[in-house]
């Protein structure tokens, strides 16, 4: 069987808020594309935060361990670009393509995509990434590829002027039901049916050129929405992803994965499916047992972390299959508001005083008996052996991933453009890393 192309698509800002994970978001070309596919119900990203979840996800590894603390278009890159998938990708004959968003080298900084060593970058204009991951396809380019099609959307700032009725929508769970969260999910909604859009541009190429019928399809976004308690959280609402995989003829469609697996599971995976040998950087499991039915799981804990986003707000948090353990590390006691992109939902948290909210250092949450993980079982003596127990797994992996943590404070690179922990937006001025 000749090797699949692989298909990447990588959106911004949307967690699982789209309507395959049975919300009221209408995104027909994801929902025909699970339906085909394998929906995962329970995929984490690595880290919230833009540049370093990508990363992880392309190289197989924390973030931390990769080198990228940070974000790409604040000063941060990927420590060693020889460790991008692409790499072990094209040692067996593929050829690498871009277009929209790599976000693990600013321009501004560094050299750009030009470092990661894509064969061809065919556009870094946000906008027109569908139009030329379709052009791409229509091609016929040699087979077989690897083509990174990286969408802005769901980032903010979400489109105001649109057909969205703000009255008939449901605000993220966590947030109060007002007119003004209401207008930003209503928002946001229409922002997700552009993205739908231009997913469906590309596949649609795919079909035109009969090249899905050997094309491996692969979708997830980074981390969370861009609402409070969501995007740069390490609760759920942060860390969960969509993931979506079709095609190629690898597996079975139409299935849905209730087992946990993370972003740094995909590169072992296609090791896994292409025979190639795994580098020795992998921290990731291969999720081919649960494609091929082999498996009821892969995985019982999941690692996620913070250094930097806009501010430095070093966290880290493990999860396993009933609880979730965060431990922060800037021993701040209230929330680090540069690092919750503006907007009207924002907006409302802080005219209600989330400024001088309580942020614990340590937080312990039931995740059956309080998805939402609201209740901070910290300091419950019914749980202390469960407590114990989860410090010491974060603490295993730490020391296992040497993360810098254990060594004191995170350093930035010294050109790194960083906001004040303790200012209110990410749109205040910089201080100096």
């Amino acid at each position: 069987m000749p090797k699949p192309n692989i298909l990447y698509i990588h959106s911004h800002d949307t967690g699982r808020y789209l309507q395959p994970y049975g919300h009221a978001i209408p995104t027909p070309n994801l929902q025909r594309l699970a339906e085909r596919g394998l929906l995962f119900r329970r995929a984490y990203c690595a880290a919230p935060t833009c540049s370093p979840s990508r990363a992880a996800l392309l190289t197989g590894q924390s973030p931390h361990s990769a080198g990228m603390l940070g974000l790409a278009n604040r000063g941060f890159r990927l420590r060693d670009f020889s460790q991008h998938i692409i790499h072990s990708l094209k040692a067996v004959g593929y050829r690498s393509a871009l277009a929209g968003i790599q976000h693990l080298s600013g321009a501004r900084f560094y050299g750009g995509a030009a470092d990661i060593g894509y064969d061809r970058v065919l556009t870094e204009d946000r906008p027109q990434a569908h139009l030329a991951a379709a052009d791409f396809i229509r091609s016929m380019p040699a087979e077989p590829f690897w083509l990174t099609v990286g969408f802005f959307e769901n980032h903010r700032e979400f489109p105001t002027e649109h057909d969205v009725d703000p009255a008939y929508v449901n605000p993220p769970v966590g947030l109060p039901d007002t007119p003004r969260v209401r207008q930003d999910m209503a928002n946001y909604i229409a922002m997700a049916k552009i993205l739908d859009d231009k997913i469906g541009h590309v596949l649609r190429a795919l079909d035109e050129t009969g090249l899905r019928e050997n094309t491996l399809i692969i979708y997830t976004t980074d981390h969370g929405i861009a609402f409070p308690g969501m995007k740069c959280s390490l609760t759920d609402a942060g860390i969960g992803v969509a993931l979506i995989m079709q095609g190629a003829g690898l597996f079975s469609g139409g299935q849905v994965i209730d087992a946990m697996v993370s972003h740094i599971d995909i590169f072992p995976t296609l090791c896994d499916l292409l025979s190639i040998e795994p580098p020795a950087w992998l921290q990731g499991h291969s999720i081919l047992p649960l494609l091929r039915g082999q498996a009821a799981s892969i995985r019982d804990e999941v690692f996620a972390e913070v250094s930097y986003h806009a501010a430095y707000e070093p966290k880290r948090a493990v999860r396993t299959e009933r609880y979730k353990y965060i431990r922060r590390y800037d021993g701040r006691p209230a929330p680090t508001l540069s690092n919750i992109d503006d907007g009207p939902a924002k907006s409302e948290w802080m005219d209600a005083g989330y400024a001088g909210q309580a942020v614990a250092p340590e937080q312990l949450y039931d995740t059956i008996f309080d998805p939402g993980e609201s209740n901070n079982l910290i300091d419950s003596a019914a749980q202390a052996d469960v407590l114990k127990e989860m410090r010491a797994r974060l603490d295993r992996w730490m020391r296992d991933t040497d993360d810098p943590l254990l060594h004191g404070p995170v350093l930035a690179p010294p050109e790194a453009e960083l906001n004040d922990p303790a200012g209110l937006s990410p749109r205040d001025p910089y201080i100096t890393a």
